[in-house]
């Protein structure tokens, strides 16, 4: 199987540690000394040999992804001339992975999530690949844990096989009552955009749905590994359209009854703030979680907290309670846990300010 990683995005509710030059999947947010991308490479490592594992990433960042990812050869990181969102980021994976193994089984993962137990998620995408193999367009979904209003969810349809649904469609990011509604029926699952499939079952999928886009992955993947891939990559990719992969392929091939998922019971966030991060990570006694690194974080009677230090600095908190502190060269954060999803409002004002360097 080959895995597919796609590092893209800047992760701006991650601000000021996340930052478009320097986004989270580059930053150790595991609670251990490996980056979340390397983190991720190293949860594929029994799933698929060195030369079968794929990034996917910008200009900007190809040159920090290939420095900590050294087993994964050069070639195989894709670098993306500009941003197109997920859908053109997974087609080129594609294109690139059915023209060196037709009959390639892929499966593609984001660079910045946290996932537990380790042979659980190698047994349960032991299984999306043999539904895969069929020709099904799988994704890994996740039993939710509670109402959650962030994520988009997947409507479970009948078993195929043991372990294996149909997808009867995806849903949208719910409201709090509509997602307590599909908590209590058992039906729904959280997307958490991994996926596998056949190479070649996903760009058919493609042409049916997209053929214009096809065609300019086709046009790219053609010249690709020649004299005019640099060429035929820099004049095809920024025509190509900007949409994710749910709604540009995924959505529509679950109408055709063509989606399957296999049904996730490991540990898995997505770290889209400073609150989920603290949830994720576990805490001291008093609940609080503190990546400091070579700083010193000094904390009186706090409590459930989440304490983030890049500078080396003395950082102390007295007396609060659920709250969040982040504190790097050039910015500080301080904000309720409860609103932690707001920096990304924060970062808007800081461009519309004219501070798009700081961002």
């Amino acid at each position: 199987m080959y895995s597919i990683i796609l590092a893209g995005g800047s992760g701006t509710r991650l601000w000021p540690l996340s930052r478009a030059a320097s986004p989270k999947f580059l930053h150790r947010l595991g609670g251990t000394d490996e980056s979340l991308l390397q983190a991720t490479a190293a949860r594929v490592e029994r799933l698929s040999d060195p030369d079968r594992v794929y990034v996917v990433t910008g200009i900007a960042h190809a040159a920090a992804v290939a420095r900590q990812l050294p087993a994964v050869p050069e070639r195989n990181i894709l670098v993306e001339p500009e941003p197109r969102d997920s859908l053109a980021a997974v087609a080129l994976a594609a294109a690139v992975v059915a023209g060196r193994d037709p009959e390639a089984v892929m499966a593609v993962y984001s660079a910045d999530h946290l996932i537990g137990r380790q042979e659980r998620f190698e047994e349960l995408i032991g299984i999306a690949a043999g539904a895969a193999a069929t020709g099904a367009l799988v994704t890994v979904g996740i039993r939710p844990t509670r109402p959650e209003t962030g994520f988009g969810y997947l409507h479970l349809a009948e078993e195929l096989a043991p372990g294996v649904h149909r997808i009867a469609e995806f849903r949208e990011k719910p409201d709090a009552e509509t997602a307590a509604a599909y908590l209590a029926t058992g039906e729904y699952l959280w997307n958490a955009g991994m996926f596998v499939f056949r190479a070649a079952a996903f760009l058919a999928e493609l042409e049916r749905q997209r053929p214009e886009l096809r065609a300019g992955i086709a046009a790219i993947a053609a010249a690709w590994d020649g004299p005019d891939q640099e060429a035929v990559f820099g004049a095809t990719w920024p025509t190509l359209e900007k949409i994710s992969v749910d709604y540009g392929v995924m959505e529509g091939a679950a109408a055709a009854g063509l989606v399957a998922t296999v049904p996730a019971d490991f540990p898995w966030s997505d770290i889209g703030d400073f609150h989920s991060l603290g949830e994720s990570l576990d805490g001291d006694a008093a609940g609080n979680v503190v990546l400091a690194g070579g700083a010193v974080a000094a904390l009186r009677s706090v409590q459930d907290s989440v304490v983030v230090s890049t500078t080396g600095r003395v950082v102390a908190v007295v007396g609060l309670r659920d709250v969040v502190v982040v504190d790097t060269e050039d910015a500080l954060l301080v904000c309720p846990r409860s609103r932690a999803h707001e920096v990304k409002q924060v970062v808007d004002a800081l461009k519309e300010q004219g501070h798009s360097a700081r961002v």
